[in-house]
């Protein structure tokens, strides 16, 4: 038999080593059975998932770990679904008893921190002694959603990034232990791309430890119907991971399994399954019914005596213990059980903090507040820019041949920042290169971002003679800077970008990028934008400073690599279209900031972008950045920005106010435009082919969410005889029109109406058709610029 599929009965005899370790492992296994007990006894209607029917799962996990901490691993992150989780929160975590039974009060106030999440998806983060090898060990366990197994790619990034931060190269120090349903397992795609992340050099985390909890149905549905292969594990076989398939109801067979389990990870640094075959007692929930779709099974299963029941009868048989001792440990764990509920009932108020899966000590003040409320400016010394930006147009290393078309673009950059100009690529560049100045790491992940998709960045240079011979100019800028890392990933969107939020999750002081091929590529990680990022500060209290760069642009590409989608960020974003904001608050810009769920960019000009990358870190808390990123615009010759707009003292603008013939003379201005992103250079040049430059005005809106509503009262009364018009090349479906109109028309009181000038409705992003696509592009530019056309609609 292959080691890639193992049945325990093949292994050596799986005896605990004398009477000690017997009676310590029904000690283990009596605290999970009487956990489940107690709740079923005081909660009987709620929904709690128990793990009755696998209650070895808590010493399986115990034993993984202890075996983990003698080897020298110090840190143990872990992600599971919602089976058996407070129990694992409980005796395995040592989360205190009082907070999970608080969790069960009706009558429990909501804190104000968040809107929270049911008591079986939380996390937790512990630092405690381990009795058995009397070494610290810290463990986390991820909060996540009810989506199967969407944590497991988190829990690899945030693994990744504890074990960079502490210089764990090897994965000897920090460890990921993953649980898994056998449904799930066998299931979830994003299983098995997890498992292609987990020996790819800049994805490594040396090896994770999986627990499936193999009850043998999935919510109703039989193995026979749930996959086509014998087992649910053999998904791990395409990593060769080494696979022990071991009878739950054997608890000695099960920790010698776990035991050799945490020293294959241990020695060989790769992924190892243990499939702990088992059954479910209870439904799918406390309470479901399974009698009406398993009726045969759940007889058996009547008849089943609980694993620790059988396990004390043998030791009992055996002289290992008496059934006086037995019962003593039993009413043991009962009466904390007890202790710990009377203490529950003086709980008022579910603190959300206290169930914090990555604390960030140090960068909040020590009741979780900003240490302040601005943001410095995001300029810097025309030194430092030059300095950047003659690195980013060299070769930093000596007998290095880069190929011929390399050298004119980097020959271009260097004219350029002798002209004090960029362009995208190097508003980047500098914008990276002066965070890596301040210590600041930066990790760029995504599929082809060491060239770039559209061949703009080539932050890796490869040398043509020498196979494998590459060069990252950025790490070469400072000589105490921090490291730079740029890594082109898996064609994978769901795992990756679920691995960078993980990787995000560990430090505040770090700006962690994952940009997507073409923009409309992110919905095949949808799971992780709706159920963590979006979400994630309101549910668990988890601040995170996550950037998604989504290329964006209607530029006759067809409907597939056209739109990011902007439409469907800012339809989740937590303000309020119908509420004028106070606009005299002090820090107007900031507040909007921190209490907003994320924030939605269209920079249309490099500056821009290069000062909004700068105050992701800059600002005192961390908020999820979703950027909607150029195409054409990053060789636009329009498309540039001076290094006066970069100097110190300069800022991000949320809005950019018209600056030519229409701004001198704004009182006879007939139609004022709002616009965002590249559709502005459209208009600029439509407009001054019809010699308008003075009856239209164009404002650019680069901060979609927060609504700049301050800004945007001052540009419409600023022109008082305008008409105001939102245009976009987006279809009016889609784009940005539906979120705009109604926070435009908030700001004005509605006393104006708000038209639109854009592309009709459509299902599809975008057209196939070049001919078409410019059809309609010139059909919204006249729509724009015909000063009659809304003159039917008043």
């Amino acid at each position: 038999m292959s080691l890639t599929s193992t049945r325990s009965s093949t292994c050596p005899p799986p005896l605990l080593s004398g009477d000690r370790s017997q009676r310590f492992l029904c000690e283990r296994s009596s605290a999970g059975w009487r956990f489940e007990e107690f709740l079923q006894r005081k909660w009987s209607s709620e929904k709690r998932f128990g793990l009755e029917g696998c209650e070895v799962l808590i010493p399986a996990l115990k034993t993984i770990i202890d075996k983990s901490s003698e080897n020298g691993v110090d840190y143990v992150i872990m992600g599971m679904p919602h089976r058996g989780r407070l129990n694992v929160l409980a005796n395995v975590i040592r989360k205190e008893l009082e907070q999970i039974f608080c969790q069960f009060d009706s009558k429990l106030e909501a804190a104000d921190e968040g809107s929270g999440d049911v008591k079986y998806h939380l996390g937790m983060y512990h630092r405690r002694i381990n009795r058995v090898t009397d070494r610290n060990i810290t463990l986390s366990l991820v909060a996540n959603p009810s989506h199967l197994e969407a944590a497991d790619p988190v829990v690899m990034g945030k693994t990744k990034a504890e074990q960079f931060y502490c210089g764990d190269t090897e994965g000897k120090k920090v460890m990921s232990i993953l649980l898994h349903g056998d449904a799930a397992f066998a299931g979830q795609g994003i299983v098995y791309e997890t498992f292609h992340l987990s020996d790819l050099p800049s994805y490594t985390t040396h090896g994770t430890v999986h627990v499936v909890v193999n009850n043998q149905i999935g919510f109703t549905t039989d193995p026979r119907m749930a996959r086509s292969s014998p087992y649910p594990t053999d998904v791990a076989r395409v990593v060769n991971a080494p696979i022990f398939h071991v009878n739950s109801d054997d608890p000695e067979a099960v920790m010698y399994v776990c035991k050799v389990a945490a020293e294959w990870r241990s020695t060989f640094h790769k992924d190892v399954v243990v499939d702990l075959v088992c059954y479910r007692r209870n439904g799918h929930n406390e309470m479901d019914e399974p009698m009406f779709t398993q009726p045969l099974m759940y007889k058996q299963i009547r008849k089943q005596k609980p694993v620790l029941q059988k396990y004390a009868e043998l030791l009992v048989s055996q002289g290992v213990v008496n059934q006086p001792e037995y019962e003593e440990e039993i009413s043991k764990y009962d009466k904390i059980c007890e202790e710990a509920f009377a203490r529950s009932k003086d709980e008022k108020i579910l603190h959300i903090k206290h169930w914090l899966d990555s604390p960030w000590p140090g960068f909040f003040t020590l009741d979780g507040q900003p240490r302040s409320m601005s943001c410095p400016s995001t300029g810097l010394t025309e030194d430092i820019l030059t300095h950047i930006g003659n690195v980013a147009s060299s070769v930093p290393v000596e007998n290095f041949t880069i190929h011929g078309g390399l050298s004119r673009i980097l020959k271009t950059r260097g004219e350029m920042v002798k002209n004090r100009t960029v362009d995208w690529a190097l508003a980047e560049y500098m914008a990276f290169g002066s965070l890596l100045k301040e210590g600041i790491h930066i990790r760029l992940s995504g599929q082809d971002v060491e060239r770039g998709t559209f061949s703009h960045r080539h932050h890796v240079l490869h040398d043509q003679n020498v196979d494998k011979r590459t060069c990252i100019p950025m790490n070469h800028l400072w000589p105490n800077q921090a490291p730079y890392t740029v890594c082109n990933s898996s064609l994978s969107e769901y795992g990756v970008l679920g691995f960078e939020l993980g990787f995000a999750m560990a430090s505040p002081n770090a700006l962690v990028l994952w940009e997507a091929q073409f923009g409309d590529f992110h919905n095949t990680a949808q799971c992780i934008i709706d159920q963590f990022i979006c979400p994630g500060q309101a549910k668990w209290v988890r601040q995170n400073g996550i950037v998604l760069l989504l290329p964006h642009g209607m530029e006759g590409m067809g409907p597939e690599h056209s739109s990011a989608r902007p439409e469907r960020f800012l339809q989740m974003c937590n303000d309020d279209p119908d509420v004028l904001p106070d606009l005299t608050e002090a820090n107007f810009d900031i507040n909007q900031l921190y209490d907003c769920n994320w924030v939605v960019v269209n920079c249309s000009s490099p500056g821009n972008f290069f000062h909004v990358l700068r105050r992701q870190i800059l600002l005192p808390f961390r908020k999820p950045l979703i950027i909607f990123t150029p195409k054409s615009l990053l060789r636009h010759p329009e498309a540039r920005t001076s290094f006066d707009e970069m100097l110190p003292g300069t800022h991000f603008q949320r809005v950019i106010s018209e600056d030519g013939p229409a701004a001198q003379d704004p009182e006879n201005v007939k139609r004022l435009l709002f616009c965002t992103g590249k559709v502005y250079y459209d208009l600029t040049r439509e407009r001054k082919a019809r010699g308008m430059v003075e009856q239209v005005a164009i404002t650019r809106i680069e901060q979609l969410s927060p609504f700049p509503f301050d800004l945007l009262l001052r540009e419409v009364q600023k022109y008082p005889n305008a008409e105001l018009a939102w245009c976009q090349e987006e279809h009016k479906n889609q784009g940005y029109y539906d979120y705009v109109k109604p926070r435009l028309r908030t700001t004005i009181s509605r006393a104006k109406p708000v038209w639109y000038a854009g592309r009709d409705p459509a299902a599809a992003p975008a057209t196939g058709n070049k001919k078409t696509h410019l059809t309609e592009l010139q059909r919204l530019l006249d729509t724009a610029f015909d000063l009659d056309a809304f003159k039917n609609f008043s």
